[in-house]
């Protein structure tokens, strides 16, 4: 169960896996109080205004398939797999290009509260680091190579 500032909390990740049995609510309003620990900011910018109001305002309880449906997780596994699942994404994540991988979780934040040109300006700047990292030239090369690239996130 993710309740209240612990829904807060796992709203604030970049990703979120639930297992099957996972349950999710906002509660604040159960107990005549607003939503806090980031809530109001995080709820609608992952699921919509009008969502976010109705789980705020009713303090309904979502399982993991409607979390999942509702955009609040990103997968959705069997309780017995949950840690392995969750090591094996984290693994896959921790082995991509951390240096393209920062550049576009901070391009992917800015973009959401700015206008188109200035995430295509955006893109465009980013872009350039990224292709400037030895990165990028192991995973150009990994490719003509058709190798898994060893990415060192520089």
């Amino acid at each position: 169960m993710a309740a209240g500032a612990g829904l807060s909390l796992a709203l604030a990740a970049d990703l979120r896996i639930a297992s099957e049995d996972a349950r999710f609510v906002s509660a604040f309003i159960r107990i005549g109080l607003v939503p806090d620990s980031g809530a109001s900011y995080f709820l609608p910018k992952l699921i919509g205004v009008s969502r976010a109001m109705e789980l705020a305002l009713t303090g309904e309880s979502l399982d993991a398939e409607k979390a999942l449906q509702a955009g609040l997780v990103n997968r959705v596994v069997p309780r017995e797999q949950l840690e392995e699942a969750s090591l094996a994404w984290a693994q896959q994540l921790a082995e991509g290009p951390t240096y393209a991988m920062a550049l576009t979780k901070r391009m992917i934040y800015e973009g959401a509260a700015g206008s188109l040109a200035e995430a295509l300006d955006r893109e465009a700047t980013y872009q350039g680091w990224a292709a400037g990292s030895a990165d990028f030239t192991e995973g150009v090369q990994a490719f003509l190579d058709k190798r898994k690239a060893r990415f060192q996130g520089r």
